[in-house]
């Protein structure tokens, strides 16, 4: 953890999509101001629904989740967008028939009188979504949508960003291209909590990092000591640990 004091955290958090199935079951988590920390694990552990369960998507039906100090469990969700969380989820994640400009629109709904001077520097941190601000969502790669969802997710300027699976579905360049740009937001110091597919690549650069199964924590750590864990790199990473990390 950093001096910097802890901005997240959830204790003994159960969630579900019905009353009667737990997907998570007590998990614990901690997100310091400013960290990138990934959460991965098998399919069907729960990660998404965990980050959907601290959103306020998915029901936290036992345990608390705080943010800067505060109980924040029950909070609506527009109400954890106005304290400086911001989502991007992994499918459905732009407004298809609305230009780039429009999209980037809507994630100011809150602040409109900053739109013009927040747009222009998102476009310094995308410069490909400048060049195509007048293209149609719809009309785009799935890695430019996925940017499109980034910059429209930062436009009332979270303090803590939430990713759920963001390279999904993308060719391996525009993998590189999205973990470039989640580099360049947390450089800029923003909190980042992704859940990603690609557990290899997001440990790496990650300050932690968290193994779920079966809704629980199995391991914790720092990204690239998970990384190079011969447990978790068997159990998890699909062979050996990772070469060339420190």
């Amino acid at each position: 953890m950093t001096e910097a004091g802890t901005l997240l955290s959830a204790r003994d958090l159960w969630a579900g999509y019905v009353p009667e199935v737990d997907i998570v079951r007590g998990c614990n988590i901690d997100l310091d101001e400013g960290e990138l920390v990934s959460v991965i694990g098998p399919n069907g552990a729960g990660k998404s629904t965990l980050i959907k369960s601290l959103f306020g998507l998915v029901p936290a039906k036992e345990g608390t989740i705080t943010f800067r100090g505060e109980e924040v469990r029950r909070a609506p969700t527009f109400r954890l967008v106005e304290r400086g969380i911001g989502y991007v989820p992994q499918t459905e994640n732009v407004f298809p028939n609305l230009t780039v400009e429009e999209n980037l629109q809507m994630g100011a709904y809150l602040r409109p009188k900053t739109l013009k001077s927040r747009c222009e520097e998102l476009y310094e941190w995308f410069p490909v979504l400048s060049e195509r601000r007048r293209q149609r969502a719809g009309t785009m790669s799935g890695g430019q949508r996925q940017l499109v969802a980034l910059a429209r997710a930062l436009m009332l300027e979270p303090s803590l960003l939430l990713l759920d699976e963001p390279s999904a579905g993308l060719s391996p360049s525009n993998v590189d291209v999205i973990f470039d740009r989640i580099g360049l937001i947390n450089s800029k110091g923003v909190a980042i909590l992704m859940v990603e597919q690609n557990a290899r690549r997001a440990l790496a650069m990650s300050d932690r990092g968290y193994v779920l199964e079966v809704g629980q924590n199995r391991f914790t750590g720092p990204g690239r000591e998970l990384l190079n864990d011969p447990k978790v790199a068997e159990l998890y990473l699909g062979g050996g640990p990772s070469k060339g990390t420190t």
